[in-house]
């Protein structure tokens, strides 16, 4: 690999941090910008709604305007909106305005988070796909535990906006470095890829109809219950808009072309990674509130005691990333997904009375066996799509990866909220994450055993 290549997977892989890291320390930070703008918990926890239903509902389009406008220059666009989003946030004088501007930062994070993948698959093509999706992994992985630990000491040692603030920096750097090392890219119109028009009967049910069944899930996890109009109403909404799209996608010049998923191995890609992100955020959302119940660790030291999550995801993945460009990524995967299997059966017997460090070794196992199917999978799905359908592919791959997320908080928050006490309702989560890994284990024969070529697309699918 060139040192060239290098420093731009370097580059792109710092941009794909921004969003995850300021996401998840924004989420810390709830309760202090719930007393700074005098509001409850539930008008501020919209900081964070909206900036996950902005990302969510950008993504469609970014599967267009990549081929349209170029990689570099929709990725500097990302960075502008982003950066701007985060100054505004830092220097935000009510509530409204605080939310107003997550929504723009979500704008830019919808434009640069399917990016990361794009622009990673182009670089690296089919042989390497494996190896940086790997290193992808590793931002994955330590995103959401690094959030957190940095927004509590940050908000330890200064305000809640150095939060925002510290993104700004942070991001200037991205964008200077992307500036400098990010290659040029013509627009496909030049090159006679992808659709020129924008689908945009396709973006207007598929974008708010992800965005609405997102919304339902967040809803679930705030009203602590699944049958309430906050709940069913957009459910519902978001239902009908994605029948829709199925229906009109089956006209010539679709956003995201169905037929995608004739192909096996795609969909067991997809499916694999949108369960995988349930099953990680599940526990990264309740080992925290067993350290904070079952032992009385404060925020920032339940965030410290979820780092060998994130440190074994990190670990994991990079190395088997680059040995299924070598073996294909099926035997790699089923041992990873035993190995998950094993690590969270062993978190369901957990209980007040267990030392931290049983736990800590639990989720340190399962971020490897998470490490060791999630960076093969992404990697094979990049082996086997034409160049053309690798910005359809990502998209694809990263909505259902927040629908897991959102999937997995939401079970967290329900199951918990309905057990006879924290201990066992958390048991039932980790019982759920087990499941979702056998499925994850069920599903992997479907990948890719070794190395091999492209498959066509069936029947003239559109990129």
């Amino acid at each position: 690999m060139s040192s060239k290549l290098r420093w731009t997977i370097a580059v792109i892989l710092l941009g794909g941090l921004l969003g995850i890291l300021n996401s998840t320390m924004a989420a810390v930070a709830t309760g202090t910008l719930a007393a700074a703008f005098d509001t409850s918990l539930s008008t501020i926890g919209w900081a964070s709604t909206g900036f996950l239903l902005a990302v969510t509902a950008t993504i469609p389009f970014t599967t267009w305007a990549v081929d349209r406008y170029g990689g570099k220059r929709l990725w500097v666009a990302g960075l502008v909106l982003f950066l701007a989003g985060s100054l505004a946030a830092g220097l935000a004088w009510n509530v409204g305005s605080l939310i107003a501007f997550r929504v723009v930062q979500g704008v830019g994070a919808g434009l640069l988070d399917p990016l990361v993948l794009i622009l990673l698959a182009r670089a690296a093509g089919p042989r390497r796909a494996g190896r940086v999706m790997g290193l992808m992994g590793v931002v994955l992985s330590l995103g959401p535990v690094l959030g957190p630990i940095a927004g509590g000491a940050i908000l330890g040692a200064l305000t809640w906006r150095a939060m925002f603030l510290i993104s700004v920096a942070v991001g200037v750097v991205a964008l200077v470095l992307a500036l400098r090392v990010i290659p040029a890219d013509e627009p496909a119109p030049s090159r006679e890829a992808g659709p020129s028009r924008l689908d945009v009967v396709g973006l207007a049910l598929l974008g708010p109809g992800f965005a609405a069944v997102v919304l339902a899930l967040s809803q679930t996890a705030e009203q602590g219950a699944f049958g309430v109009w906050q709940v069913l109403a957009p459910l519902g909404l978001g239902v009908v808009l994605l029948i829709g799209y199925g229906a009109h996608a089956r006209h010539p010049g679709p956003l995201i072309d169905l037929r995608l998923f004739r192909s096996r191995s795609f969909t067991a890609s997809v499916t694999i990674m949108g369960l995988g992100g349930m099953g990680l955020f599940a526990g990264l959302f309740a080992l925290p509130l067993y350290y904070q119940q079952a032992h009385g660790h404060d925020v920032l030291a339940a965030g410290l005691l979820m780092a060998p999550l994130g440190l074994g995801g990190s670990i994991a993945m990079p190395l088997a990333g680059r040995l299924s460009d070598r073996l294909g990524a099926r035997g790699l995967a089923a041992g990873g997904g035993v190995v998950a299997v094993a690590s969270v059966l062993a978190l369901t017997r957990i209980g007040p009375d267990t030392a931290e460090v049983w736990p800590a070794l639990a989720a340190f196992t399962f971020g490897l066996g998470s490490g060791c199917f999630s960076a093969p999978t992404m990697g094979s799905l990049y082996r086997t799509l034409p160049g053309p359908m690798v910005a359809q592919g990502s998209s694809v791959l990263y909505m259902l990866n927040q629908l897991g997320a959102a999937l997995g908080v939401a079970l967290v928050t329900l199951v918990v909220q309905t057990a006879d006490s924290t201990i066992a309702g958390l048991r039932g989560v980790f019982w759920l994450a087990v499941v979702s890994n056998l499925v994850v284990l069920a599903l992997i024969p479907f990948l890719p055993g070794k190395v091999r070529a492209p498959e066509p697309v069936r029947e003239g699918a559109h990129a």
